[in-house]
């Protein structure tokens, strides 16, 4: 549908925007734009809000419904859902079942956009392999636009799109919960138990995940990692092509990586081609390869190996993701902030070059950390435990069969500062702090960002 179609149809109806938020803002303005009334929800009050969202007071095409029971009364036919309130909430449920259409940006760009798609999902390294990609593309000389879970919200902007473009887009399983989208290319990293407070269950987060690619036809594409434990069952479901990638493992219809060289396997297995050494990619840790992988198997045939050497010899990684922040007298400070499972940050212990002094804790997502608790007793120095989840974190670590006092010393801190402290005061030169909480930032901080962002200000202050 064309973008001006889309926006005639929805004057024809009453629409509200659930979520006065980063990505609903644009949404809402490009409505009121197009001079379509919009009712706009938040949870906050008036106080609360921020400026951008607080003009919105002054419009006359706005009614705002504010406060902690906003959603008491959804009386809009049409409802734009913030991706953090997923669509089995009672109060959608009891919408939804007056008749009213429940969507999202992310759903209504998907009906608009006339550029190319590739979109990615996973558990770990959305963000870094949808970034790999864009990089990959614009080295090659296309035009792309980032969006999704990161990036400007991309609606907004859709109309300004060409056919020849590429939409790169990372989607959350709260965004994908209800979507009915259809990339030409779809992307799934990895699976493991991840935001288990919001889901129903796992398989509920499991099956949110396969509608990237659920819609899908046979002209489209579907790259699985081909050693993910939900890779069979997603298969299974798929009616698109299927290419794989693979660490250490030769498969015959995908890309791999092998004793440290990379290959691309996508005719028969005779004809494999050689790519690239792993060593030229800068930045660390086995997990990364994995998302080049990905993003090479997402980009073959539009791309020449001269940009996939120079964007692994170039690009430095993504902010709050192994970012080095500074080395203080011999110490080195590493900002992992996007460490908010366990699977995650087991891979951020794995990629530092010594066994870390790791700050972790935050926000509970009612995931388990048994396995990080093995490996930070195996492969940490020390452990810092700040926020909400400190004592299950402790109690994972304690009760591990590798766990020994005098080989792991833990300590609990009142703050991220009070644990940066005590991290200065156990590290000697040659050390590594690595902050990569296992948890979302959500019990102190907005986000995970706004976490990184303070523990790279603590640091510098120094």
């Amino acid at each position: 549908m064309k973008f001006e179609d889309y926006i005639e149809k929805l004057k024809k109806h009453s629409v509200g925007v659930i979520g006065i938020g980063v990505s609903n803002t644009p949404l809402i303005n490009t409505f009121l734009k197009y001079g379509i009334k919009v009712t706009a929800y938040d949870k906050r009050s008036f106080y609360e809000l921020d400026d951008r969202a607080k003009k919105f007071a002054g419009e006359q095409n706005v009614e705002l419904v504010l406060g902690n029971d906003y959603l008491d009364n959804l009386h809009n036919e049409i409802l734009f859902r913030t991706p953090g309130l997923m669509p089995f909430e009672e109060h959608l449920q009891k919408a939804a079942a007056k008749g009213c259409t429940i969507t999202s940006e992310m759903e209504a760009f998907f009906e608009v956009c006339p550029c190319h798609t590739i979109a990615v999902t996973g558990s770990d390294g959305k963000t870094t392999t949808t970034t790999i990609i864009n990089e990959l593309l614009k080295q090659e000389g296309y035009i792309t636009h980032i969006g999704g879970n990161i990036g400007n919200p991309l609606f907004s902007e859709a109309s300004q799109f060409n056919e020849n473009d590429y939409a790169v887009l990372e989607l959350s399983s709260f965004q994908l919960h209800s979507m009915k989208c259809a990339p030409e290319i779809a992307v799934i990293t990895n699976i493991s138990p991840n935001h288990l407070d919001k889901h129903k269950d796992f398989q509920d987060y499991i099956d949110a995940k396969k509608n990237i690619f659920i819609n899908q036809n046979n002209s489209d594409t579907l790259i699985l990692n081909a050693n993910d434990a939900m890779t069979d069952y997603y298969q299974r479901k798929a009616s698109s092509k299927i290419h794989y990638f693979a660490r250490d493992k030769e498969i015959n219809n995908g890309i791999f990586s092998f004793n440290g060289e990379v290959y691309a396997s996508m005719q028969p297995r005779e004809k494999r081609q050689f790519l690239l050494n792993t060593d030229s990619i800068i930045i660390p840790g086995s997990h990364n390869i994995e998302n080049y992988l990905a993003a090479f198997a997402a980009t073959y045939g539009l791309i020449s190996n001269d940009t996939r050497l120079y964007i692994t010899s170039t690009f430095k990684g993504v902010e709050h993701r192994l970012e080095k922040v500074r080395e203080l007298n011999g110490v080195t400070f590493i900002n992992d902030s996007i460490g908010t499972s366990p699977t995650r940050t087991i891979a951020g212990i794995r990629a530092v070059k010594t066994k870390p002094i790791l700050i972790a804790g935050g926000y509970d997502k009612h995931i388990p950390f048994d396995g990080l608790g093995d490996v930070i007793c195996k492969d940490c120095k020390a452990l810092i435990l700040t926020g909400d989840t400190s004592e299950k974190i402790y109690k994972a670590v304690t009760n591990s069969k590798y766990y020994t006092p005098k080989s792991l010393k833990i300590e609990f801190a009142e703050s991220l500062k009070d644990a940066v402290i005590k991290s200065c005061s156990i590290a000697e030169k040659g050390d590594i702090v690595l902050l990569s909480p296992a948890c979302a930032a959500f019990d102190r901080y907005k986000n995970f960002m706004e976490r990184g962002k303070d523990y790279k200000n603590i640091i510098n202050s120094l």
